[in-house]
């Protein structure tokens, strides 16, 4: 695990540091020390808190390396999900897409963004913004004139994070953008899954056939569920009647709180995903999408920037 230093005073700091040949960026916010790599997918790696007893509490969840020739794969920190979430399909096939010009292009897993080069446009002690540089990779991809950008804002408690697509070229973009937010779980000494609960205000879910990519209904839950649930992970939550995806150990304080967009209610196909590999993994996803997987196939959730026009996406995350 990377473990940040917290050490000294509490106070608002930016610094680089070495990681593994190359070097990160860390703010160091009040109680929240935060680490991320701007240059390369604009990851977030890790946060962690200093709690009042002086011990660490692990928020963003990071593996210990032993060098970066995967970090686009690594699962732990928050990987950019663009221009799409999940899986594309095309034609019955995973990891294709037809554009809107016809053609049937290749999509990679949750996008092109994560395994990009970002040119950091801004950094200091409030976060950083970074826009991602299309490669011929990218435009093989995605065949489009564009300039996205991640802006990250850090606070004592708090992160915000905003995608924004700008339309550069003639042609409208489609785009259907998320977050991969992988939360370390259990965060209590002695507590396993079964101890904490996650409240998702949501009316229906649904699930993706990995055969097909299209979608189908998916498990009932309560307002209030155990986050042991098998039936939780690759699951789709939307009809959400709130913004906010609150998740933590059961009556207990520190929970985690998810808010997808600034509407007290957000867009229609809007969702949250909550998934985990297994129950031993020492982490738990909960990720803010702006529409479901495949949506360039399907249409659900799809959006559209015209020409010269702009679009954003906005999530944060909090203590409680």
């Amino acid at each position: 695990m990377l473990r940040a230093s917290n050490k000294g005073a509490l106070k608002n700091i930016m610094e680089k540091v070495p990681y593994l040949g190359k070097e990160i960026t860390r703010w160091q916010v009040g109680k929240s020390t935060f680490l991320a790599f701007p240059e390369m997918g604009a990851r977030l790696m890790h946060w962690d808190i200093t709690l009042g007893d002086g011990t660490m509490r692990d928020v963003i969840y990071w593996p210990a390396l032993e060098n970066l020739d995967s970090f686009a794969t690594v699962r732990g920190g928050n990987p950019v999900l663009f221009p799409f979430n999940g899986r594309c399909f095309e034609g019955g096939e995973m990891l294709f897409w037809r554009a809107p010009d016809g053609v049937r292009r290749p999509m990679p897993l949750h996008g092109v963004a994560r395994q990009s080069r970002f040119e950091v446009l801004r950094c200091d002690e409030r976060g950083f913004a970074a826009e991602l540089v299309p490669s011929d990779e990218t435009r093989a991809s995605y065949p489009f004139d564009f300039e996205f950008v991640v802006t990250y804002r850090f606070e004592e408690l708090r992160l915000i994070c905003e995608y924004t697509l700008r339309n550069t070229g003639k042609l409208p973009l489609p785009w259907c953008a998320g977050h991969h937010f992988y939360f370390t779980l259990p965060w209590n000494e002695g507590l396993g899954r079964g101890d904490y609960a996650i409240r998702i205000p949501a009316k229906k879910t649904l699930k993706q056939d990995f055969k097909t990519g299209q979608l189908g209904g998916g498990p009932s839950f309560k307002r209030e569920e155990s986050l042991d649930n098998p039936l939780l992970p690759d699951t789709l939550h939307t009809g959400l009647t709130g913004n906010t995806v609150v998740f933590g150990p059961k009556n207990q304080p520190g929970e985690i709180a998810v808010k997808l967009g600034v509407d007290k209610v957000p867009p229609a196909n809007s969702l949250f995903v909550t998934w985990t590999p297994d129950d031993k993994a020492p982490f738990y996803c909960v990720e803010p999408w702006m529409g479901p997987m495949n949506a360039a196939g399907h249409g659900v959730g799809l959006q559209w920037v015209q020409p010269g026009q702009t679009q954003s996406f906005i999530v944060e995350v909090g203590i409680k």
